[in-house]
């Protein structure tokens, strides 16, 4: 069996070679059946081979945050300028038109709250695939606790996700956590999102991190980076940018959108640095164009 001892030190990432794609633009999902393709394709642009992703799902562990106390409000508006909204099935549900032309990914697992210390406990199953067939979602997200003491836990759900996913052609995102003890670092990002490919995840969110080029090229489905904490309008969109240029294809945007001063200004910025390769300058650009609208 494989362990961790006596290993050569890899290098062998080959950056100047593509993926290849093999018939079907979306990364590692040449095989799949009609259906999977057809739901990665609703979430994927087939002119850039990306997506930008609008998380508002913070509710589920935090309770009203700060720009979503009122989803029905803020959400709807972003939704022409982003592929695919990732959320709760109540949100959804309750806050998301049934008409609105865009992707949906919705959260299954459960985890602890913010009154806990520690929420890496692994958690549950939230919502089943029966629901997400009825929701008619393209894609399911589950947390997984890579080197904390929900990682098995985590890795289980994920595995039994992917795996009823597969069933009925729903793909499934991977969404590494990182919580206040964990890593960091190239060297992490490289296990965890190789780790949640290799147990089913069609898509990976993870976070840009430096050596992020070779994090890309070792995990063989995409990878939608994650916009962690709010940041000033341009150092959001100058990550984003060294994301994409660096192997990412798109990225989960929730309060660098939300709480920005112009969530609809830095929803159009990022889908420019996302699908037409705007620089950070040039988009910001864009993002001030509308916000002095």
């Amino acid at each position: 069996m494989a362990d961790n001892i006596g290993n050569k030190a890899a290098h062998d990432y080959h950056l100047d070679i593509p993926a290849a794609q093999e018939g079907f633009y979306v990364k590692g999902s040449a095989h799949c059946d009609w259906g999977m393709k057809n739901r990665l394709g609703k979430m994927f642009d087939p002119r850039s081979g990306n997506t930008v992703m609008l998380a508002f799902d913070h509710g589920y562990i935090m309770g009203p945050t700060a720009g979503l106390e009122r989803i029905d409000l803020v959400i709807p508006p972003l939704i022409p300028h982003v592929n695919v909204l990732m959320g709760t099935r109540g949100m959804i549900r309750s806050c998301i038109s049934p008409a609105a032309l865009v992707a949906k990914c919705v959260r299954v697992t459960y985890d602890s709250t913010v009154l806990y210390d520690d929420m890496s406990n692994g958690g549950g199953i939230a919502c089943d695939i029966e629901n997400a067939i009825r929701m008619n979602a393209d894609c399911m997200a589950v947390q997984t606790f890579i080197g904390a003491p929900g990682e098995s836990r985590s890795l289980e759900l994920l595995s039994r996700t992917a795996d009823a996913g597969a069933r009925y052609g729903i793909p499934t995102l991977g969404v590494v956590a990182v919580g206040k003890q964990m890593e960091r670092t190239e060297k992490f990002f490289l296990l965890a999102t190789r780790v949640l490919a290799e147990n089913g995840a069609n898509i990976v969110k993870s976070y840009y991190c430096d050596g992020f080029e070779r994090v890309a090229a070792a995990c063989p489905v995409p990878i939608v980076i994650a916009g962690g904490k709010k940041l000033p309008e341009l150092e959001a969109l100058e990550m984003a940018y060294r994301a994409i240029q660096e192997g990412a294809h798109g990225v989960d945007m929730g309060r660098n959108i939300f709480q920005s001063d112009c969530p609809a200004g830095m929803a159009q910025a990022i889908g420019k640095v996302v699908h037409e390769g705007y620089t950070p300058k040039q988009a910001f650009e864009v993002y001030e164009t509308v916000k002095n609208q």
